[in-house]
């Protein structure tokens, strides 16, 4: 049996259709249907994702060396390399990053900008399932040490710039704020007055209270809500 063959078989025996595939692995009906007919083969997380809808292991399917066996642990295939020339799988998209970008040499004075090379390729299942438009979707780097020990400086998070106002505010949520051009990662409170910044360091970062006058003469704007972090665990030294 060849690639689209052993799929059809799997969907049989679990009486699955196209359109379950498609909800199952996030991928478009066109993808499947590619799939089936034999056009295209499923590689890499795509890959992964229709083993674990059809219950078999990623081997199997993509070469059916060894047999089908219901119920068993999936197992991890090898990483694939990408970069920035790689093609976007249909189920992807590229998420920009914002970052401080300095008004003019010399003068202490920044803006928030959209990067014109940094980028993150996100799932668009993952999108949708956090309710994130793609055009919404921004990624932005955490500076510092006041988000210890939940972000650690240099930790990478993407916000939803389509959660930007103080009445999208959830309490107790991070939220990543314009501060007269530093970019700041921090919860948010509304208050009667204002608003409350908080670090989860409280011990060296205290709560910052700004009223409705602060917000405006200190140009202060939430940039996003925080949908998505991720980090890498440094080694002790």
């Amino acid at each position: 049996m060849n690639f689209s063959e052993r799929v059809k078989e799997r969907m049989a025996a679990l009486g699955l259709r196209a359109t379950d595939i498609s909800e199952r692995t996030g991928v478009s009906r066109t993808t499947v249907s590619f799939w089936l007919s034999g056009t295209n083969g499923a590689k890499g997380k795509n890959l992964l994702s229709l083993a674990k809808a059809l219950d078999c292991s990623p081997e199997w399917l993509s070469s059916g060396a060894e047999p089908v066996q219901a119920g068993r642990q999936v197992s991890l295939s090898s990483i694939a390399a990408w970069d920035d020339e790689t093609p976007l799988d249909d189920d992807e998209v590229y998420v920009p990053f914002l970052e401080e970008v300095e008004l003019a040499a010399g003068s202490g004075r920044f803006a928030i900008e959209e990067s014109d090379s940094a980028r993150l390729r996100f799932y668009k299942k993952d999108l949708r399932n956090n309710n994130v438009q793609f055009s919404n979707a921004k990624c932005v780097m955490v500076s510092g040490n006041s988000m210890v020990p939940v972000l650690r400086d240099g930790a990478t998070v993407g916000i939803n710039v389509g959660k930007n106002s103080l009445r999208d505010v959830v309490d107790g949520e991070m939220y990543a704020i314009n501060h007269n051009g530093q970019l700041r990662v921090k919860q948010l409170y509304r208050l009667p007055t204002g608003i409350r910044l908080r670090s989860f360091n409280r011990d060296e970062h205290p709560d910052e209270d700004y009223t409705f006058q602060d917000i405006q003469d200190q140009q202060i704007v939430i940039l996003g809500h925080v949908f998505w972090w991720a980090m890498y665990s440094r080694s002790p030294s």
